[in-house]
């Protein structure tokens, strides 16, 4: 994106800023040649001869964005006159350019004694930072976007690990010499599940970006045979992992409203953060409780837990902790999925001693 280039300054505050000659110093600068540096001490402005100067900011994630382009008649670096701080942006100069620089003092003393030039210029400093600001905000959202478009593709490529895994060794044997026929069906069943559990995640991205997007199509079923398939599913991936899924109670007979592959993402998510957590294996433990008209699943592992600084922060989308590769997209799915049924989610944890996860899914029966 190119950079604006203001329009010189008005012929009556160009003829006032002549005045300005006898107290500055001329300088010339060659092509590339830095002028100032954010964080400089701001010890005056300058006012541009012939040449053009660029004004750039750090924006996003460090990098450096034009946000103005200079030219003859027009003045930069005016902030450090009107709050005494330090230079905000870096100046260089674009090609062969030649300025006058006047000292804070000088021109404060010049402001004092010349009243209309100094409303004048005012009213220039006021009409340049709005331009500034505009771009500068213009700069902000655009490598918001780059950056979370990033975002997006790391939790893709994260989350697709394991299935991707599963469907590597499911081919494999598959494909391996005497392999039995009834192996192979359940090879190829397990194929399918990954797949549609990739698409799955897929959509839950799509829904992500789309707040008013699909409701899910809840339909009633017996809880326990819902999670009785989850495990037999899920296990075999965590184990790979030195990760044992324990349930300690006995999953609950009752109905509940679900829709079956969004909440088994809403588990995965869960159980997939506990072993993330335990980079040397360790447990997961499963517990459920009816209380009134819900049922409520608990996700327990014995990581490390959750750092005080982090639980406030915990469901909000691109939080995330301890993960190279994670952007906290994840825990905001869930909630969301959560929430979607009917239920809540929340988090409890004992730095040390691990961490539990708990959401509640209300009991078919008591929806309408």
């Amino acid at each position: 994106m190119a950079a604006p280039k203001p329009k010189p300054v008005g012929n009556e505050l160009a003829a006032d800023l002549r005045s300005l000659v006898p107290a500055g110093t001329r300088c010339e600068f060659a092509p590339g040649q830095v002028i100032f540096s954010a964080g400089d001490l701001g010890d005056g402005c300058y006012l541009v001869v012939s040449g053009r100067v660029q004004i750039s900011a750090i924006v996003g994630a460090g990098e450096s964005r034009v946000l103005a382009s200079i030219g003859p008649g027009d003045f930069f670096g005016e902030m450090a006159v009107v709050d005494d701080a330090p230079r905000s942006a870096t100046a260089t100069a674009e090609v062969a350019t030649r300025t006058l620089f006047v000292r804070r003092e000088k021109l404060l003393q010049l402001l004092e004694r010349q009243p209309r030039l100094a409303l004048r210029i005012i009213r220039e400093f006021s009409t340049r930072m709005r331009n500034l600001n505009r771009k500068y905000l213009d700069e902000i959202m655009q490598a918001e976007r780059l950056a979370m478009v990033g975002r997006f593709a790391t939790t893709i490529v994260h989350d697709f690990k394991g299935p991707l895994a599963i469907i590597g060794l499911a081919t494999d044997l598959a494909c391996a010499r005497g392999t039995r026929l009834a192996q192979r069906r359940q090879m190829r069943t397990m194929v399918a599940k990954q797949s549609e559990r990739m698409k799955t995640m897929l959509q839950e991205l799509i829904d992500y970006t789309r707040p008013g997007g699909q409701r899910p199509k809840l339909r009633p079923m017996p809880f326990a045979t819902y999670l009785h398939s989850l495990t037999e599913e899920v296990s075999p991936e965590l184990a790979q992992r030195g990760v044992t899924l324990v349930v300690e109670t006995p999953p609950p007979t009752v109905p509940v409203r679900i829709e079956p592959q969004r909440l088994s993402r809403l588990f995965y998510n869960l159980l997939t953060n506990a072993a993330d957590e335990m980079q040397d294996g360790g447990k997961i433990t499963l517990r459920f409780k009816r209380t009134g008209g819900e049922l409520q699943i608990e996700v327990e592992d014995d990581g490390d837990g959750i750092p005080p600084e982090f639980a406030e922060s915990l469901f909000k989308p691109f939080a995330t902790h301890g993960k190279p590769h994670g952007t906290g997209l994840g825990l905001t799915i869930c909630r969301r999925i959560a929430e979607d049924h009917g239920g809540r989610i929340w988090a409890t944890s004992t730095p040390g001693r691990g961490a539990t996860f708990a959401f509640t899914l209300p009991l078919a029966h008591d929806r309408s």
